[in-house]
């Protein structure tokens, strides 16, 4: 049976009530150990924005590293209600903001972030320009832009974002963003790309028994980006 393509909507409508916010494969442990390097490591008095923050994953990284300024968008509003419950865990003084918007229009001032994340989303959009012009327009001067995407090999061997609810396999829609089209589009937006990290799977994350393309194993899985916004 062949497996349905939807766009990200209608996809994280599907999947919210069974994705969790921690990362719960063996790509995302990947991706999220070169987010968490390239991230500062500590966030007082920083704010932050979660651009694309689905259930809340990189939010709670920041609020352990200090942030209690916090803002998360992200298209879907399952996705933001599972979000939510990082209310209950942050410590009491955290102002923690959530918003439904897209990443290429977020609805946030000018300005206004320290540091942005933005973990596995981007290829939601077909156009990196936009939304790295977004970016940069919600970044002040200076700041600090962590962002991931999966790694364009993986496109080029077939790999597909999938998952299963209500007893049925779906893929979401992705775009496939080259090097050069980061390249690019940072220099457009007034961005300047200051390290990179292409992570392999660890062997060590995948159960066993787990059904894969060996591959996998031999090729990077994600593409991680530091940013900085240049002044204007």
């Amino acid at each position: 049976m062949e497996t349905p393509t939807l766009d990200p909507a209608p996809a994280y409508a599907l999947w919210a009530a069974s994705y969790p916010a921690y990362a719960h494969n063996p790509l995302m442990h990947a991706e999220e150990r070169a987010m968490l390097a390239l991230m500062p490591g500590r966030l007082e008095g920083q704010q932050v924005v979660d651009a694309g923050c689905g259930s809340g994953r990189y939010l709670r990284h920041a609020m352990a590293r200090g942030a209690t300024t916090l803002v998360g968008v992200d298209l879907s509003g399952p996705m933001l209600a599972r979000a939510t419950a990082l209310f209950d865990d942050a410590p009491s003084d955290a102002r923690i903001a959530l918003a439904q918007g897209d990443l290429a229009a977020l609805p946030l001032p000018d300005g206004s972030a320290d540091v942005l994340l933005c973990g596995l989303a981007v290829g939601h959009v077909p156009d990196l320009g936009a939304v790295l012009h977004e970016f940069a327009r919600v970044a002040r001067p200076g700041a600090t832009l962590v962002v991931s995407d999966f790694h364009p090999v993986g496109a080029a061997l077939g790999w597909r974002r999938d998952f299963r609810a209500e007893g049925q396999r779906y893929a979401v829609r992705h775009a496939t963003h080259y090097y050069s089209h980061w390249h690019a589009a940072c220099a457009r937006a007034g961005l300047a790309i200051d390290a990179v990290a292409e992570p392999m799977l660890d062997p060590a994350d995948i159960p066993p028994g787990a059904h894969f393309d060996p591959i996998a194993l031999e090729v990077p899985v994600a593409l991680v980006f530091r940013l900085r916004r240049l002044a204007s």
